[in-house]
């Protein structure tokens, strides 16, 4: 089994921030396969398919950004998942707005989220998907910066971003994951 988890946080003002291209990932897949997300008993939203005869569960936690691992332990002992069945895909200022990037195992790189993932996880031992949403060009707090939307010059970029990221969520349904890293990896 493997999971599949975008971070982001609830409600629709947050719905278009860079905050939330994880998120935004999950509703792509979601879309693509005509899938439909549930609440569920893991303070989240989620959905269990079957890939290639491979179950696949989507998760978006709705516990807000800094609380994600909240979400993400308690599916993870329901379906007995280990750290290595985990995908997490989140924003990442150091990437340029566009770009993706795929590792097998990290830190949690200043991200709250991320860290928050890897408390309850209990490991740095799980996969992730980051998407670049670039650095603020102005003295504007982080903060501010990501709880903000794309502005039109960016749009393109962070929807293609947000393809290509699907994209190679749909590939490690059917592939080892470092074949996928290196073919994603590869073509930034």
């Amino acid at each position: 089994m493997k999971c599949i988890v975008g971070l982001g946080n609830p409600g629709f003002k947050f719905k278009k921030t860079r905050h939330n291209i994880g998120f935004m990932v999950i509703d792509e897949l979601v879309e693509r396969h005509n899938w439909k997300l549930k609440k569920d008993k893991f303070n989240g939203k989620s959905i269990v398919e079957h890939v290639q005869g491979e179950k696949v569960v989507l998760l978006k936690p709705q516990t807000f950004m800094n609380l994600s691992g909240q979400s993400i332990r308690p599916l993870m002992d329901f379906y007995q998942l280990e750290a290595a069945d985990i995908l997490v895909i989140y924003d990442d200022m150091d990437l340029p707005t566009g770009k993706i990037r795929l590792r097998q195992k990290g830190g949690h790189g200043g991200h709250n989220g991320v860290r928050s993932a890897i408390e309850h996880i209990g490991s740095k031992e799980f996969k992730r998907l980051r998407i670049g949403i670039g650095r603020p060009e102005t003295r504007i707090p982080v903060i501010d910066y990501v709880l903000g939307s794309f502005p039109k010059a960016q749009q393109k970029d962070a929807s293609e971003s947000i393809q290509t990221a699907a994209d190679a969520c749909e590939a490690w349904m059917e592939k080892p994951f470092d074949q996928v890293m290196n073919e994603f990896n590869n073509q930034q």
